[in-house]
C-alpha cells in the first residue's frame, strides 16, 4: 500500500504492484470493478530510469488536500480556465495580441461552450482494454494500481494524484471534468503518470466543428497540450489530430 504525503500521511489511498502490470490483469480487474469496488490504473513513473517510481513509489500523493468532484461544475470550470488561459498579457514579449489569439482561433478569447454528447458506437470498456494493451506494449515498466473508487475519474482524486498541480492543485476539479467526459464521450481512465493522463475514448469527435469544440475543452483542461504539443501550436491543428482518435493523452508542464 502507498502511504500519502511521501509516507508521512494518515491515508493509504492505493495499492501498488511490486512489478510490471500485464494487460490481462488490468482487464480482469477492470471487469470486476462493479463487484470489487476497485478501479485499476496503469501507473507510469516520472521516467524509465526512476528507481523510486515517482510519484507512486515515493508516496507523492496527497488525497487529504483534495475536495470532492461532486463539488464542481465541469462546464463552469472549463469556462473559467479558458478565460484564464486566453487572457492576453500585454507585457508578454514572446506573443503579441494577434499571435496569442491565433493560437485559439477561430474562437479567440470567446468560450465556445461544451461539445455535444456523442452516441457511443463502440463499447467503452472493450476500447479501454485495447488501449491498456497498447499502452503496456509501449511502456513495459508500467505498474498496476488499485483504488477504491466509483470510476476512473474519481480514482484520480481518491489516489491523491497531483499531476496538474502547476495549474490547479485540487485534482477533484479535473476529476469533475473527466467524469463528464465519461458520460459524453465514453471516456475511461486507463493510465496515469507523474504529470500525464491517458484516456480511452469510445465516442470521439468526427467532424471539424465537433473536433474544434472538444479541442477547446482540452485547451481549458490542459493548455500544455496545445502550447507545448506538436507543431503548429494551434487549436485548429490540435483539433485535426484528435478527430476520430480513440485515446486522449494529456501532459502538464
Amino acid at each position: 500500500m502507498v502511504t500519502s504525503d511521501e509516507g508521512d500521511g494518515d491515508v493509504q489511498p492505493l495499492w501498488l504492484s511490486d512489478g510490471p502490470a500485464t494487460a490481462e490483469l488490468w482487464t480482469r480487474m477492470h471487469a470486476e470493478h462493479t463487484r470489487s469496488g476497485l478501479w485499476p490504473l496503469l501507473l507510469d513513473s516520472l521516467d524509465s530510469s526512476d528507481s523510486e517510481f515517482r510519484p507512486w513509489g515515493s508516496g507523492e500523493v496527497f488525497p487529504e488536500q483534495m475536495s470532492s468532484p461532486a463539488s464542481h461544475d465541469p462546464a463552469s470550470l472549463l469556462a473559467q480556465w479558458w478565460a484564464t488561459y486566453t487572457a492576453v498579457d500585454e507585457g508578454d514579449d514572446m506573443l503579441d495580441t494577434d499571435r496569442c489569439l491565433a493560437v485559439t482561433a477561430p474562437f479567440g478569447q470567446t468560450w465556445p461552450g461544451l461539445a455535444s454528447r456523442r452516441e457511443t458506437a463502440s463499447r467503452p470498456d472493450h476500447l479501454a482494454a485495447e488501449y491498456a494493451q497498447a499502452f503496456l506494449a509501449d511502456r513495459p515498466q508500467t505498474r498496476l494500481g488499485l483504488v477504491t473508487a466509483a470510476s476512473g475519474a474519481e480514482a484520480l482524486t481518491v489516489a491523491g494524484w497531483s499531476g496538474p498541480c502547476n495549474y490547479d492543485n485540487d485534482t477533484a476539479k479535473f476529476s469533475a471534468v473527466i467524469r463528464d467526459w465519461e458520460h459524453r464521450f465514453g471516456v475511461r481512465v486507463v493510465a496515469v503518470g507523474f504529470s500525464t493522463l491517458h484516456l480511452s475514448v469510445a465516442a470521439p469527435p468526427v467532424d471539424e466543428h465537433e473536433a474544434l469544440l472538444v479541442a477547446a475543452e482540452h485547451f481549458a483542461f490542459c493548455p500544455d497540450n496545445i502550447w507545448q504539443g506538436s507543431r503548429p501550436y494551434t487549436l485548429a491543428a490540435y483539433a485535426e489530430r484528435i478527430s476520430d482518435a480513440h485515446h486522449w493523452d494529456f501532459w502538464w508542464d
